[in-house]
């Protein structure tokens, strides 16, 4: 079953907030992991960068605790803190968590939840919370399904984390992407116009367009 532990196709957005200043150079640490996952999950953040061209640096750094971004890999879920927002967390707590990332996953995972998650760092929000988003909702089955095992979570849980969306003048788009890294796979009864969505394992060409726009391409 579809679940986001935390939150920070035709189109992508971005929570204008959340997003970096072009030209940042951020400090990325691991608080724990071992270092063959860790070297994979850097290798896969990385593609953010070395496809898109943009006008950020990741700094990968030795000292757990001294990154702006700091990964672990020993919580609940995957989930990143939105962007910026990295910065209010205190010290020594994780900004980012790979809980299903291990030395037997296969590389398409890997690969799957560390774009998506790092998505989350450079400030992206999840594609069906878009004020513009093409998902309409079965909102008495959604609630019933997320209400039950194995999520349990309360209705507000539920519209925080999938019915509810970020107003407009909050977030930067372009025009809902059914193919973006950052849409998660539901079943066709929790939509009325769909017939869901899919799980998608890579950057999508809207994708890439968002993040240049947002940290223009060197």
């Amino acid at each position: 079953m579809w679940a986001p532990e935390q939150p920070g196709k035709e189109r992508a957005a971005a929570l204008t907030a959340a997003t970096w200043p072009a030209g940042t150079s951020i400090g990325i640490s691991f608080l724990d992991g071992i270092p063959s996952v860790q070297d994979r999950v850097k290798t896969a953040a990385m593609q953010w960068l070395t496809r898109t061209g943009i006008h950020l640096d990741f700094n990968w750094l030795n000292d757990p605790e001294a990154g702006t971004i700091r990964i672990s890999f020993s919580r609940k879920g995957s989930w990143s803190v939105l962007g910026k927002y990295a910065e209010q967390v205190p010290k020594g707590e994780p900004t980012m968590n790979f809980g299903w990332l291990n030395k037997h996953s296969s590389d398409l995972a890997v690969r799957e939840v560390v774009l998506h998650e790092f998505g989350h760092a450079l400030g992206l929000i999840h594609e069906h919370q878009n004020p513009d988003g093409g998902i309409q909702w079965n909102e008495e089955k959604v609630i019933e399904s997320l209400s039950g095992p194995p999520n349990n979570w309360s209705e507000e849980k539920i519209r925080r984390n999938v019915l509810d969306h970020y107003t407009a003048h909050k977030i930067h788009g372009t025009p809902f992407d059914m193919n973006s890294i950052m849409l998660y796979p539901f079943p066709a009864e929790w939509t009325t116009n769909t017939n869901g969505t899919r799980n998608n394992t890579d950057l999508s060409d809207m994708d890439i367009s968002l993040v240049q726009e947002l940290y223009q391409s060197n």
